[in-house]
């Protein structure tokens, strides 16, 4: 077999790998954290925000610097670099059950995950080409699925022991997984910056105001982040109290299993279902068609609207369990189209930076949206938040629509620059 087909199929099973381990380590913390800061940190609701927001702002602060990294010296060791920082975040914060632990804790993890943001996606797309990235994109969305899928029944099991058990596992684990990336990650559709070339902070300036110029110029990368923006707002206070929600209508009884085994079942049919989603749209849908997957993100964000919608007002546990298992479904499916929609606008150069923009867009917006629905939550209701977290969504129909009109009167897949009266 050819030098260059092996080394494409090589990356290609890397990713697989990467989003399978890494989606089952994030199961293994994610399925009991919040429990966690609950019960064994006791931090209060004020603390819980407070957390949610320092790693939003952690990720707003690092995104485009970690990125830059990415597209300057090498997207394996900023992929590398990042899960090593998230298993230390993790392992810290199941270590040590206080408040202040915490908080660093985020601060680690939120910086790891911005050094792998971007920087991932970029790097499979340059090792397998533009062509073959949008299916990479789902096919690891779908192994991810099955990775966090097995992780919950582990994590589970674990915290029944102790609830610290699987938080740190799930962070030695990732430790683990970067040590492993050192040894078999390939890097060879990636040209850096040469030593020569490499200025310092000036260097990676340049790169990043390439990128902001990049965007400028274009109309669908506005449109990117516009769609990026939206999403934030959104999404911090709906993914903070839905939990609180449920147990407001009432958890069904379990017989002999404690009522969190509930947000263990919720994870594993939403996973199940999730997978079931994208391995259809992966058959049904040509990813290098972009009209295509902007027509289907179109449809899929109506979706989240409805199920949002439907969630909040719903006054029955099964009414509601329906809305947001819809909900999750596509939200998930939409995130692997979303990436494959704008990554033939986006050169290579400086593809890491314009995805970790996306990224510091969605989380400045997570900050800023979340308290204020958080204050609706408090002053009126979580159904009002909730209602009024779909409601913040649905622009994005309108820019969906605007940017089909423009896929479809381009011949090129770079668009014509903005102009003033657009």
């Amino acid at each position: 077999m050819p030098l260059h087909h092996r080394s494409k199929r090589d990356a290609y099973a890397v990713y697989l790998w990467i989003s399978g381990a890494g989606s089952l380590c994030f199961s293994l913390v994610f399925t009991v954290n919040l429990f966690y800061h609950v019960t064994r940190v006791e931090l209060n609701p004020l603390q819980l925000v407070l957390v949610g927001t320092l790693l939003e702002g952690s990720v707003f602060l690092f995104e485009v610097p970690t990125g830059v990294v990415a597209d300057v010296y090498s997207r394996r060791l900023s992929v590398i670099i990042g899960y090593a920082l998230i298993g230390l975040g993790f392992a810290l914060e199941g270590s040590v059950p206080r408040f202040e632990a915490v908080l660093l804790a985020q601060v680690l993890w939120g910086v790891g995950y911005t050094f792998t943001s971007g920087a991932e996606q970029a790097w499979i797309a340059d090792e397998v080409g533009e062509d073959k990235a949008g299916d990479a994109f789902l096919r690891a969305s779908q192994i991810g699925r099955i990775g966090g899928l097995a992780g919950i029944p582990l994590s589970v099991g674990l915290a029944s022991l102790h609830v610290t058990l699987p938080i740190v596992l799930g962070g030695a684990l990732f430790v683990g997984l970067a040590l492993v990336l050192a040894l078999v990650m390939p890097e060879n559709g990636f040209t850096p910056t040469p030593p020569a070339e490499r200025e310092s902070w000036h260097t990676l300036a340049r790169t990043f105001t390439d990128g902001v110029r990049l965007v400028r110029g274009r109309a669908m990368l506005v449109t990117f982040l516009g769609v990026s923006v939206f999403y934030g707002l959104y999404s911090e206070a709906l993914d903070r109290l839905w939990t609180r929600h449920l147990l407001d209508i009432g958890l069904p009884g379990l017989g002999p299993l404690e009522p969190v085994a509930w947000f263990g079942i919720i994870g594993a049919l939403s996973l199940l279902l999730s997978l079931g989603t994208t391995e259809l749209v992966k058959r049904r849908l040509d990813t290098t068609d972009r009209i295509a997957i902007l027509r289907t993100l179109q449809w899929l964000s109506a979706g989240t609207v409805l199920a949002i919608f439907a969630f909040a007002l719903a006054g029955h546990f099964g009414v509601a369990l329906a809305a947001l298992l819809a909900f999750q479904v596509v939200r998930s499916t939409s995130g692997p189209l979303f990436m494959a929609w704008i990554n033939p606008h986006v050169e290579s150069k400086v593809r890491a930076t314009v995805f970790s923009m996306a990224s510091q867009v969605d989380a400045i917006s997570q900050v800023a949206g979340g308290p204020v629905l958080g204050f609706i939550g408090k002053a009126w209701s979580v159904r009002a938040a909730l209602a009024a977290s779909g409601l913040v969504l649905s622009p994005v129909l309108l820019l969906y629509t605007r940017a089909l009109r423009r896929e479809r009167a381009a011949d090129a897949p770079l668009v014509a620059p903005v102009s003033l009266d657009s």
